[in-house]
């Protein structure tokens, strides 16, 4: 009997402590550990609470910002890490994943990838066991060899409104050079044979959208410099993003084909974040990540001047921009200390901006780069082939695009996005909307977004969208300093 008490008594303290910490500690804002603002306090109305949307916003709140959110998630990962179960002798285990389906190109379609792009065979971990981990993401390898990839859904046919895009820029633009770079994931290049199932092919849809593109357009095929050097760290293994060293390779292969003069890598001061644990640990759930961080190396061009000018957009919690600052000199590479899951921006400081960088060069090429999060690593490498370059994020421009080529003498522009948002129809939609729409602040709040006061999850890497590509860079977990 006294040690039924005693049980009682345990039991009812554990809840009580944690009725304590949940309902007055202090509540968490921000997810280090997933990169992304928490969900905050709904605003009231009548209305919504007679819709019950008030409530719910409520429930999500409480939900999302548990305090020491994110020392529950890692106990949480650790425990599931321990818990897991085999599914047979491949070795495969699964956590909790929806498998795509699988499109199976035509044999029509599997002629033109032949001539346009050599199929690559992955030879650095076709042998490596992999779990697929929380939200579809697949988890390669052991050790200091762990690698997370985005499982990809699209199929060979898709695409097609991206080259679109470019294409309309090249009638709107016939004396400016328009080229197309898709860029494909990890996962061509890294996912086993076993594991293959999980995730749909990406470079037939690559090759789908440079079979579309008009006889002006330029594919730039970073697919095949890729995998030639894919035995290098190209990819980072804990972050969606590719790592410089891929955006060098593939920022040669532009130069290439926009005949441009281009440095090698002993051009660059070699420089390195130790300690980092990308986006793909938060994404994933899997605490074999968080075990096994990775260096962020990058690269700063040597013995070139330059100047970087911003014109910073300011955003509300749903992403959307609400005014701008006049344009002031900055920096362009950043430094992150040892252990920051920040690095990524690196590049820049992030994307809610419109880049300018004014080099020594006076070739009279002005490049004006289109890009989501992946294209921030690119800039960098083309200082000494441009006199200018613009970078512009596909989600914060609001400018008209006509008056801005003509204002500022664009040359060339590059449409550099992953292959996930060159999949998207609404992202091929935004970059035709920049011709036509007026100069000036626009945002596109819905009516019950503003009743209900949410943020909305991140969605999963497969694919991504362009909210996740936002919460993917929006806070980092110190300051960096200047490079």
């Amino acid at each position: 009997m006294k040690q039924h008490s005693l049980y009682i008594i345990l039991i009812s303290a554990v809840f009580a402590t944690f009725a304590v910490v949940f309902d007055f500690f202090p509540r968490s804002s921000f997810s280090p550990l997933e990169k992304r603002d928490l969900t905050q306090f709904p605003k009231f109305s009548w209305q919504s609470l007679a819709s019950g949307e008030f409530t719910k916003a409520i429930n999500s709140w409480f939900s999302d910002t548990e305090p020491y959110r994110d020392v529950f998630l890692s106990m949480s990962m650790r425990e599931k890490d321990m818990l897991k179960l085999s599914t047979g002798d491949d070795d495969i285990t699964f956590h909790a994943a929806a498998e795509p389906e699988q499109q199976e190109p035509t044999e029509e379609e599997l002629e033109q990838q032949e001539r346009q792009v050599g199929k690559y065979e992955n030879k650095v971990t076709a042998e490596e066991v992999a779990t697929i981990a929380n939200r579809g993401i697949i988890i390669v390898g052991k050790g200091d060899k762990t690698r997370a990839l985005m499982a990809y859904g699209g199929g060979a046919k898709g695409g097609v409104d991206y080259a679109q895009s470019a294409n309309e820029y090249k009638k709107m633009f016939p004396d400016v050079n328009i080229y197309c770079m898709v860029i494909p994931t990890a996962v061509d290049f890294y996912c086993p044979e076993k594991a293959k199932r999980a995730s749909n092919e990406e470079q037939p849809t690559i090759n789908n959208i440079y079979a579309h593109l008009d006889q002006g357009v330029h594919a730039v095929d970073a697919y095949t410099i890729l995998g030639k050097h894919a035995a290098e760290p190209i990819f980072l293994r804990t972050d969606h993003h590719w790592a410089p060293l891929g955006a060098y390779y593939a920022a040669q292969e532009f130069a290439k084909v926009a005949k441009v003069p281009f440095r090698p890598l002993s051009s660059y001061e070699r420089k390195v974040v130790h300690g980092y644990v990308g986006s793909m640990y938060g994404y994933s759930k899997d605490i074999s990540l968080k075990k096994n961080p990775e260096d962020f190396v990058y690269y700063v061009p040597k013995g070139v001047q330059y100047t970087t000018t911003y014109t910073d957009y300011r955003v509300n919690r749903n992403y959307e921009v609400v005014g701008e600052s006049k344009p002031y000199k900055g920096i362009f590479f950043y430094k992150y200390r040892d252990g920051d899951g920040g690095a990524y921006c690196t590049f820049m400081g992030g994307d809610t901006r419109i880049t300018k960088v004014q080099t020594g060069n006076k070739n009279r090429r002005r490049v004006m780069i289109l890009k989501d999060s992946f294209g921030n690593a690119l800039p960098g490498y083309l200082f000494y082939s441009f006199e200018e370059i613009h970078v512009v994020d596909y989600r914060y421009f609001t400018k008209n695009m006509v008056d801005y080529v003509r204002e500022n003498k664009i040359t060339d522009i590059l449409f550099a996005n992953n292959i996930f948002n060159a999949y998207s129809n609404k992202i091929c939609r935004k970059y035709v909307r920049f011709l036509h729409q007026r100069k000036g602040i626009t945002t596109t709040s819905t009516e019950s977004a503003e009743r209900s006061g949410t943020n909305k999850k991140p969605s999963a890497p497969a694919p991504l969208h362009d909210k996740q590509e936002e919460t993917s860079n929006a806070g980092t977990a110190a300051e960096p300093t200047e490079e």
